[in-house]
């Protein structure tokens, strides 16, 4: 073989490899905390806070939902989701948030929830997804 064949062989096995790399999610689970320092979207592990306010009013404005959850590390966070209410959503046992900081704020766009039935031992994931047009739908994720 050539050594141009051989090279070509080897940057066609490193675009694939790039591919198949980029096409995991590679979104780490951090605190609160943590995620303040980071700039990429992040997964936060924790619980409700039943005792805060949780803001939904879908005659306002369907698409905002603000509650407080408290991190694995103890650290309470606002956090707000441009969607629609979970059903059942106080009932959760645990909540996972994928999002970013944004000052004190957890923005988060998919949240992931654990049924608290000892029955069913499913996981409810929903996701948003913005088309062309800028219209936000929200769906649930396999």
């Amino acid at each position: 073989m050539k050594k141009v064949h051989i090279l070509l062989l080897v940057l066609l096995a490193a675009g694939v490899g790039m591919v198949i790399a980029m096409s995991f999610d590679w979104t780490t689970y951090a605190t609160f905390n943590q995620s303040k320092e980071r700039f990429r979207a992040v997964n936060v592990s924790g619980y409700l806070v039943k005792n805060k306010e949780m803001v939904y009013d879908p005659e306002t404005d369907p698409n905002f939902f603000s509650f407080t959850m408290v991190d694995d590390s103890a650290t309470e966070c606002v956090v707000v989701y441009k969607g629609a209410k979970p059903q059942d959503f106080e009932r959760s046992e645990k909540l996972v948030v994928k999002g970013k900081m944004d000052g004190e704020v957890f923005r988060c766009s998919e949240i992931s929830m654990k049924c608290p039935s000892k029955y069913v031992n499913d996981n409810i994931v929903l996701k948003e997804k913005s088309d062309a047009d800028g219209t936000v739908t929200i769906q649930a994720a396999p």
